[in-house]
């Protein structure tokens, strides 16, 4: 097995292993009352620019090796580091899903009797869901050796994240008043002690 074909199948296992966690508390999510719905267009957008770089075209990529000109030799050393980035990501999207519990959405929503959640992981990154979303993608960039497929995670991720975690920070901010504002203060929004 070549370690391009290694790489495919190790991307299949991210998103198998990502669905598998999220499904289940999707599921539950469903059935808690959204109280605030901040849902619109620009939010959609976002959401479709990551699933297209997270997964449309790295999907193309694994069943097709398409587009074959951005493809570049495989290296054993980004495959390590690759797969290294997969168990992380999974093992604190995991953690991240559990800690919130009914309190998560896939978008910008609250829920009814939605509380702040400010232990486990959150009690030093306010956002480790989007740290998760980081080793995704950079897991996807290191297993995948083309250059638009393998970097679409990056850049499909990062515009949804730059994009949404202002509004994100001031609808909390607008629930939540000071102990938001308290949390934001003793905590780093994505990297300890890096940011």
């Amino acid at each position: 097995m070549t370690l391009d074909i290694a790489g495919r199948m190790a991307w299949v296992l991210l998103v198998v292993g990502w669905y598998a966690i999220r499904f289940s508390f999707e599921r539950r999510a469903r059935r808690a009352h959204v109280s605030d719905d901040r849902k619109t267009s620009d939010e959609w957008l976002r959401m479709a620019i990551s699933t297209i770089g997270l997964g449309i075209l790295p999907a193309i990529y694994v069943a097709s090796g398409q587009p074959r000109v951005a493809s570049y030799a495989a290296s054993p050393w980004l495959f390590a580091l690759g797969l290294a980035a997969l168990v992380a990501a999974l093992v604190l999207f995991r953690r991240t899903h559990k800690a919130l519990g009914k309190m998560w959405s896939v978008s910008l929503q609250l829920k009814e009797d939605h509380k702040l959640v400010t232990t486990g992981i959150y009690a030093r990154v306010r956002h480790p869901m989007y740290s998760a979303f980081w080793l995704m993608a950079l897991a996807q960039a290191l297993l995948l050796p083309n250059w638009i497929a393998g970097l679409a995670g990056l850049a499909g991720f990062g515009t949804l994240f730059f994009l949404r975690i202002g509004p994100e920070e001031r609808m909390m901010e607008q629930a939540f008043g000071e102990e938001w504002r308290a949390y934001a203060a003793r905590t780093w929004r994505v990297i300890p002690f890096i940011h």
